[in-house]
């Protein structure tokens, strides 16, 4: 994508008015998870008032049931929430890239064998996929990371796949061939490049559903263990009836973070589909 081409997307994304707020959303939260060991109050693994002390001066978003403070344990499980849903999206997205690639260009039983073994991987419940793999594998950021990077990729896949065939077709592929070029430099010179955009905002979707995905494992004890802070395991604590109805900041920021992360990356994600459409041309 040329300047010329960047400028007019970034012109058509901002007619996305809430998306564009969106997105100055996620720069603050990413920017203050990136900054939290510098902008955290406390240690988000070390008690350091009361236990369940509600917001006050000193503790703006009070303290959890040992005592640690909710406002550090927020940022610093932003910070792991977004460094789980980011490598995960990297990796699914590299991996269906480069399958879909193949799928694509090859044909034959190339594709018949990637197109079988990624309907066999999709026939599989998703949900059921991730809890069994979490099951087996020790718990941890690595872990949680390396299951939900090899389980989200065969959408991205079957995209790639899927534009690899209709750019088979197109005159420049075709002259390409015709005038000897090697298979490698057709498809990572001019196949690759004209998939990126859909790809890139398939990768929006796989993000948002990589951070829900470790927070519902960290929930039910399957993800990042404590100490070590992130969304999922700060809402493990407010199981309790009596938590959610009279102690709300145990909860509340946590819950609230998770939302706001998945809304505002799906908003982006929408409004970059149009953006990068090349039929937008005005």
């Amino acid at each position: 994508m040329n300047h010329s081409n960047g400028r007019s997307a970034w012109q058509r994304f901002r007619r996305h008015h809430v998306a564009t707020v969106c997105l100055g959303i996620l720069a603050i939260l990413l920017l203050m998870a990136l900054l939290a060991p510098v902008i955290a109050p406390y240690s988000p693994t070390k008690p350091a008032g009361t236990f369940s002390q509600p917001p006050s001066r000193e503790h703006w978003l009070g303290t959890d049931k040992i005592g640690r403070d909710m406002y550090s344990r927020v940022l610093y499980a932003m910070r792991v929430s977004l460094t789980v849903g980011f490598w995960a999206t990297i990796i699914s997205t590299a991996i269906g890239v480069a399958l879909g690639l193949l799928s694509g260009w090859f044909g034959g039983w190339v594709d018949r064998t990637i197109m079988s073994f990624t309907d066999m991987v999709m026939s599989f419940p998703y949900i059921l996929l991730v809890l069994v793999a979490a099951a087996i594998f020790e718990p941890g950021m690595t872990s949680i990371v390396l299951i939900l990077g090899f389980v989200d990729w065969p959408g991205v896949a079957r995209l790639v796949r899927g534009n690899v065939l209709s750019l088979r077709e197109t005159n420049f592929v075709k002259s390409g061939v015709t005038a000897g070029m090697p298979g490698a430099w057709i498809l990572f010179s001019e196949i690759l490049p004209n998939t990126i955009a859909p790809v890139l905002v398939y990768a929006t979707s796989v993000f948002a559903l990589s951070i829900l995905d470790e927070a519902a494992l960290s929930f039910l004890g399957m993800g990042i263990q404590p100490p070590t802070p992130s969304l999922g395991n700060i809402l493990n604590g407010a199981e309790s009836l009596s938590v959610l109805t009279g102690k709300p900041w145990l909860w509340v920021p946590a819950g609230t973070v998770i939302i706001l992360l998945v809304v505002c990356i799906n908003f982006v994600g929408d409004a970059l589909r149009d953006a990068l459409d090349p039929r937008n041309l005005q």
